[in-house]
């Protein structure tokens, strides 16, 4: 059986790489979206796809509360606590929402999101993101490609 967990990991890794060790990329060595900066004791190279989709049920997904979301949400959300860390792509969420933005979901992060029309909070959600992203100093290095992504994501709501 295909959960929404799975149909949101094949969208997410279509935009992932597989091995890169680029010097610009904060992150450094990466492959499937998983940097050793955050997993330095994930042997990156020999990473399993596998593995990587582990990862990211357990620290992004679950700890995103994810299945607690309308789909649309949940997917944004997702792809946005990979690249940018679980705890501001939850303040990007709060923001959109408008409540309190400190990076822990909860009941009432949760409960403002149900309250409104998930087309509304992904558009929000996606401009609190681009707006982050367009002051990194990365920016000028990777700001094509991650436009192209949330153009996918505005596509799609």
């Amino acid at each position: 059986m295909t959960t929404w967990f799975d149909q949101c990991f094949d969208k997410l890794i279509s935009h992932e790489g597989g091995y890169v060790n680029d010097p610009r990329d904060p992150g450094g060595e990466t492959k499937f979206g998983i940097s050793k900066r955050a997993y330095p004791q994930v042997d990156i190279k020999n990473l399993t796809l596998g593995t990587a989709k582990e990862i990211y049920k357990r620290d992004y997904w679950d700890r995103a509360q994810c299945d607690k979301l309308p789909p649309s949400v949940a997917y944004v959300l997702f792809d946005a606590a990979v690249n940018s860390g679980i705890g501001q792509a939850i303040r990007f969420l709060q923001r959109a929402v408008n409540v309190a933005d400190d990076g822990v979901i909860g009941p009432m992060t949760i409960a403002a999101v149900t309250r409104l029309d998930a087309e509304s909070v992904c558009a929000r959600y996606i401009g609190q993101r681009l707006d982050f992203m367009t002051k990194l100093t990365t920016w000028d290095v990777y700001g094509k490609g991650w436009s192209r992504r949330l153009a996918d994501q505005l596509k799609g709501i």
